[in-house]
């Protein structure tokens, strides 16, 4: 009697262990699932940030270049700027760059991304491409229809030249949150020169981190193109920091025109960008490091040898 009783003791206590073992190993499933649900409702609210810029998600980290160690973790914070308080923005990761999107402009409010040497290189073409409507954006948003007939190029900010290295960043630099109407002339021009110089630098330095936007600063004569109204920016500006041989920063400012503005001579220092836009470049390097490279605008620095 006793070893059946001893018996069936053991037998409960297996089946119970068992029972605890197949519930634990069902808990990493629906936790996965409620992120994905927690991250598909964040995108499509149109809460404004209060001058906070959230943090990148470890699960991102991969895409980005130099991710790994203390100066990857730099690396990221770096494409991490801040707006003036109270401007709409909603935060977008993608594969090679980060978008703080204005929901009421319709447009950027900065795209950034890190550049390297490696990067510059690739056999993906922008050919096999086409404009897309974002649907991580709330309406009303960017179409391509906006865009017809409106004498405006749809003009990217992390440029397609940037991501020939993978085709899902190709890809994903056609997404119309990446895009700003813009000048034909400037478009084809002086800022893809620009575009072209900054892969030069790349290659030379083996990594540069680049900002660049719209600027808003003719409110009286704010215009706005296609059924969603996409505002037209006045301007655009570009920021560019590279971490050696010395940290160094650049920026440029291009009226949104077809005028002849040969990138050397806008040049400016990354203070006045920040001034004209409100923006705050750069913020997590070491205020003397900050300090002392956005007043900088030597671009014979940018060229010298290492």
């Amino acid at each position: 009697m006793k070893k059946i009783f001893t018996w069936t003791a053991v037998l409960c206590l297996a089946l119970t262990a068992c029972k605890q073992s197949k519930t634990t190993d069902r808990q990493p499933a629906t936790f996965r699932q409620t992120n994905v649900t927690e991250r598909a409702s964040q995108s499509q609210n149109t809460q404004q940030s209060q001058n906070t810029v959230p943090p990148l998600r470890e699960g991102d980290r991969g895409r980005h270049p130099q991710s790994e160690g203390d100066s990857g973790r730099l690396s990221l914070d770096l494409l991490k700027q801040r707006v003036p308080r109270g401007t709409s923005e909603i935060m977008l990761t993608r594969t090679s760059y980060i978008t703080s999107y204005n929901k009421n402009t319709r447009t950027p409010n900065w795209v950034a991304w890190t550049l390297t040497k490696d990067h510059t290189y690739g056999q993906n073409l922008r050919e096999n491409e086409r404009f897309e409507e974002d649907f991580d954006v709330p309406t009303p948003r960017a179409t391509f229809q906006d865009f017809y007939n409106s004498r405006y190029d749809r003009g990217h900010m992390c440029p397609a030249g940037d991501n020939k290295w993978d085709e899902k960043a190709m890809t994903e630099t056609f997404l119309l949150t990446n895009i700003c109407p813009q000048n034909h002339g400037l478009n084809k021009e002086d800022w893809n020169d620009l575009e072209m110089q900054c892969r030069s630098w790349a290659r030379r330095f083996g990594e540069i981190t680049i900002v660049c936007g719209p600027l808003f600063e003719d409110a009286e004569n704010q215009r706005t193109i296609g059924r969603n109204k996409i505002s037209v920016p006045s301007g655009f500006f570009k920021v560019v920091y590279r971490a050696h041989p010395t940290p160094l920063a650049i920026g440029f400012i291009f009226r949104n025109d077809g005028s002849n503005q040969p990138w050397r001579q806008q040049r400016c220092t990354v203070d006045e960008v920040e001034q004209r836009s409100g923006i705050n470049f750069f913020h997590m390097l070491p205020d003397d490091v900050e300090d002392e490279v956005e007043a900088e605008e030597d671009i014979d620095d940018w060229f010298q040898r290492r």
